[in-house]
This record gives structure tokens, C-alpha cells and sequence, in this order.
């Protein structure tokens, strides 16, 4: 499988990053506790950007790291798709 990095807002309006290679099926881990503390504190996330499939796990970890790094902004064009 592939794998992707998406984007999730939590109910606060927080964003969070990771990678998956399912990502609805990783939203729902995260809302049902079996994902990253931040969503156990943040209440449940909302699925609002997958990226293309990355070429393997560590070219997505590059890209999420890449995006974590960025600011809300530039979060919020890439999830609208005014940036790459």
C-alpha cells in the first residue's frame, strides 16, 4: 500500500500531521483512542487533507515533517489546495 500524509482538526481548531497508508481508517483509530494523545486531549479529528501517495514510508515522513514545520497559513493553503 501506499502511504500518505494528511492534515486532521481537531474541535479546538487545532491542526494535526501524520502519515498512514489508510487514511480514514486511521482518523477513526484516532477517535475511537487508539491514536496519538493529541486527539485524546483535543477531542475528535476531522479529516481535512490526504496528499498524493508518497513514493514509500520515508518520503512521508520527510513530507510530514516538511508540513509540520509550517505555519497555520500555509497548513490552511495546502489543505484548500492553494499550495503544494
Amino acid at each position: 500500500m501506499a502511504w500518505h500524509v494528511y492534515i486532521a482538526q481537531a474541535p479546538t481548531g487545532r491542526y494535526y500531521t501524520g502519515i498512514t497508508e489508510d487514511p480514514t481508517q486511521r482518523i477513526i483509530d484516532h477517535n475511537e483512542g487508539r491514536g496519538a494523545k493529541f486527539s485524546l486531549d483535543q477531542g475528535k479529528l476531522k479529516l481535512m487533507y490526504v496528499s498524493a501517495p508518497c513514493e514509500d514510508k520515508s518520503s512521508a515522513r520527510l513530507r510530514e515533517m516538511q508540513i509540520k514545520g509550517w505555519t497555520r497559513v500555509k497548513k490552511e493553503k495546502l489543505i484548500r489546495r492553494e499550495w503544494k
